[in-house]
């Protein structure tokens, strides 16, 4: 999967929340850690939890601190045009007919149109922490990299490619080449900020027909960014295989591992203890 011995970037993805995405992930991140160097990356910054299954705190000092350039009007030089309302792509600025534009930050990507569109150059720029990521070493060969929202977040794809950013850098200082990815659920942008450049990946699922149906969303999602997938099917025991083995056949994609029911798995969840269980013990 390493192309041109740069590092590999495996993400571990699943339309539907609840399958078992994390699980899986530290499964196999401790798997690979039994004989080679590996960063898990958790890019569910909205909700983070890989730290808390692999019995791990986050510092009170962060390792990096992300800010984002937000709008602030300069009222003295705005002309009330509606301009930058009218512009912007995100519906993050409300212009009431003959009043100033009011920003609304949660909904902001960044993007720096309205400051550079407005014709007053009423509109000043201001940085704004946005989010934290923090780095934990699980053991010899095992790092742990979290990205975590700060506030209320409504575009968090930029906080996604920042964490990303970090853990790749963190890879090659310290020679590891293989980054795997642990996605929020969904398609959203948070998600595909998380696909973007990876290698391949692996779609969690369970036997449910919700569990089919968002699988066929993110297997086309996939398809869309041309990256390699395969399934990984969790709790195959517990409902009807059937309608995944239809998805995987209609989308031309192998269930590659199979995770029946565990209790070990559950207890271990539940205590904060996967940090000692691996995916080859379950497939």
């Amino acid at each position: 999967m390493i192309k041109n011995n740069a590092v590999s970037q495996i993400v571990i993805t699943g339309g539907k929340g609840g399958v078992g995405k994390s699980t899986v992930a530290i499964l196999l991140a401790n798997q690979l850690s039994t004989y080679q160097k590996v960063i898990l990356v958790d890019v569910d910054v909205e909700c983070p939890n890989d730290y808390l299954l692999l019995d791990q705190t986050l510092a009170k000092t962060p390792n990096k601190k992300i800010y984002a350039k937000f709008p602030v009007l300069d009222k003295d030089k705005c002309l009330r045009c509606g301009l930058c309302a009218q512009k912007c792509r995100f519906n993050a600025i409300f212009a009431p007919k003959d009043k100033y534009p009011i920003f609304l930050h949660q909904l902001c990507s960044n993007c720096g149109l309205c400051w550079n569109l407005c014709p007053a150059k009423a509109i000043k720029i201001k940085s704004k922490i946005t989010g934290k990521i923090y780095q934990n070493q699980i053991n010899t060969n095992l790092y742990l990299v979290t990205g975590q929202t700060v506030g209320i977040v409504d575009e968090t794809g930029p906080l996604v490619r920042q964490t990303k950013k970090y853990a790749l850098d963190l890879a090659t200082k310290l020679n590891v080449k293989t980054v795997l990815i642990d996605t929020a659920p969904g398609t959203h942008c948070n998600v595909i900020n998380a696909l973007l450049d990876a290698d391949h990946s692996f779609a969690v699922t369970e036997p449910t027909p919700l569990g089919a149906h968002d699988l066929k969303l993110i297997l086309k999602l996939n398809q869309e960014l041309k990256i390699p997938t395969q399934i990984i099917l969790n709790q195959s025991d517990l409902g009807n295989q059937k309608l995944i083995q239809t998805v995987a056949h209609h989308f031309k994609t192998d269930i590659i591992h199979q995770i029946p029911y565990s209790k070990e798995i559950v207890t271990a969840y539940s205590r904060g203890k996967l940090n000692h269980l691996t995916l080859n013990g379950y497939v």
